[in-house]
């Protein structure tokens, strides 16, 4: 009886690390919150270090409210709207698509009356830093795609985890990121951020690849 217990226990924490990892591995070079960074610094500038530090807080909090949000509710959504996981997958595909693309080609991910706005904002934690900034289009997709491959509490809690985790280094990055930036200035971060969306467009094509092979079951 011991041991059967233990074999149950062994293979629930594997299946938690499984989905926690699967989670924070499959957001994270999405949401880029390495990239945010400087944004972040940009926009608060002027802030006191004080200011800055509820700011990065805050943000972080957004982040993983609107993603833990977006995975509890996502399945639902779906199955409202009668939409297949196959669909899901092209459409996020195309959205991740268009994300590694602009991270490629150094295009920002906000227009200039977005960036303007932002600067005259004095909380933007929400917007533009949660929404669209790490939290965007991309991300959302990627946790509602997370919610369909889930049928069990633990794995449920484990992408749940996974989303804790991010949250965390979003909120690590933009309290430590000053140093980061001045060490390897706006062209090794450039350069980062190319090399990261390049690894992102790849993640794009697999996830169209497995849209249409769904689809065409």
């Amino acid at each position: 009886m011991q041991r059967k217990y233990l074999m149950v226990n062994l293979i629930t924490e594997h299946t938690l690390l499984m989905f926690t990892v699967k989670a924070f591995g499959a957001l994270f070079p999405i949401a880029n919150p390495i990239g945010a960074v400087a944004f972040f610094y940009s926009l608060t500038a002027e802030d006191s270090p004080k200011f800055r530090l509820i700011q990065a807080r805050k943000t972080a909090l957004n982040v993983t409210a609107v993603l833990i949000i977006s995975f509890l509710v996502g399945k639902f959504i779906l199955s409202f709207l009668g939409i297949s996981l196959g669909v899901l997958r092209i459409a996020g595909g195309l959205i991740v698509a268009h994300t590694a693309w602009e991270m490629v080609t150094a295009h920002p991910r906000l227009t200039k009356q977005e960036h303007q706005e932002a600067i005259d904002k004095e909380d933007v934690s929400f917007t533009p830093m949660a929404i669209p900034m790490i939290s965007g289009p991309g991300a959302i997709g990627v946790v509602i795609g997370l919610s369909t491959q889930t049928h069990h509490w633990i794995e449920q809690l484990g992408c749940i985890t996974g989303i804790l985790l991010l949250g965390l280094l979003v909120y690590l990055f933009l309290v430590l990121g000053e140093p980061l930036i001045e060490k390897f200035g706006a062209t090794g971060m450039g350069a980062f951020n190319r090399i990261l969306g390049f690894l992102i467009l790849a993640i794009a094509v697999q996830l169209i690849s497995e849209g249409v092979l769904e689809l065409l079951k």
